[in-house]
């Protein structure tokens, strides 16, 4: 009987739970969620966020709750919220099933990075805070921007070969494999991920690279500052066949969030990738630049 009221409570991939009244305190673990709860005008109702929340600026301004793959049941519950919205990263999962034994609604976004995946969270947002008309909009906004994207795309005549690189605090550079959703923001800038030969994320040697037949390495500004500037990482081993690579960085929360920016930041991608080319700019979005 309790594994069933556990699943009754706990909303998993995508699946949109019945609320008698739409939630009034949520609380967000995924900053691409946080971002589709302010773009849908419902960032009155956070009560919550976690440390990867940072967009909108006012959202950095709440209370905070850990680590989206390390949250504390103790901290959420505190705040009584009455809907915990989650990506599909986070957890642990006993936390997850803790709080929802303890009567909390925990709703899970279903596992992926694409458009497609994106237009669904928007829909399983908009439905469960009753902002129908506004998810439609949002996701009327984003089908227009990719299509236009892609439109100015297919007018490319190079696919670039690129290395996402990852250096959490500074540590040994790791690169990104097939599934992850660096690959999936190259495939939305029309670039081939050099590296894919494994899933996820793995530590990078100087030969993967060399032999990866990369034009440019991305990777965040964050990791980039850790390691001490481009110099820097261009003086580790790993990056020794590097010299005639090019290396640019984006913030990681626009890059890799997966959130109503997702757009935007690929055509940045796709614009950095190709710095002889045009590639057109999408339409200016209030999700885009919300304070």
């Amino acid at each position: 009987m309790r594994s069933l009221l556990l699943a009754a409570a706990l909303a998993v991939a995508g699946a949109i739970p019945a609320f008698a009244e739409p939630p009034q305190r949520i609380v967000v673990a995924g900053n691409g969620l946080t971002e589709i709860v302010y773009a849908l005008g419902a960032g009155d109702r956070v009560a919550a966020v976690d440390t990867t929340s940072l967009y909108p600026k006012r959202a950095q301004d709440l209370p905070k709750v850990g680590y989206l793959r390390a949250l504390a049941a103790e901290g959420i519950l505190s705040l009584k919220p009455d809907l915990l919205l989650v990506t599909d990263d986070a957890g642990p999962p006993a936390v997850l099933a803790q709080m929802a034994g303890a009567g909390l609604r925990v709703v899970k976004a279903r596992e992926g990075h694409s458009a497609e995946i994106l237009a669904e969270r928007v829909r399983m947002v908009g439905s469960i805070l009753e902002r129908g008309d506004a998810a439609g909009e949002l996701e009327k906004g984003l089908a227009a921007d990719f299509a236009a994207l892609a439109q100015s795309l297919a007018a490319s005549p190079t696919r670039p070969r690129i290395v996402f690189v990852l250096s959490a605090g500074g540590g040994t550079p790791l690169a990104a494999g097939a599934d992850t959703s660096a690959e999936a923001m190259f495939k939305l800038a029309g670039a081939v991920n050099a590296i894919d030969g494994y899933k996820g994320y793995k530590p990078l040697s100087a030969e993967a690279l060399a032999g990866s037949g990369a034009a440019v390495i991305v990777t965040v500004t964050h990791s980039l500052q850790a390691l001490g500037g481009e110099a820097a990482m261009r003086a580790l081993p790993q990056f020794a066949g590097a010299k005639n690579m090019r290396i640019v960085s984006f913030d990681g929360d626009y890059l890799l969030g997966f959130g109503p920016r997702t757009a935007h930041a690929a055509r940045d991608l796709a614009a950095a990738l190709r710095p002889n080319e045009t590639i057109a700019k999408l339409p200016e979005r209030p999700w885009v630049a919300a304070p």
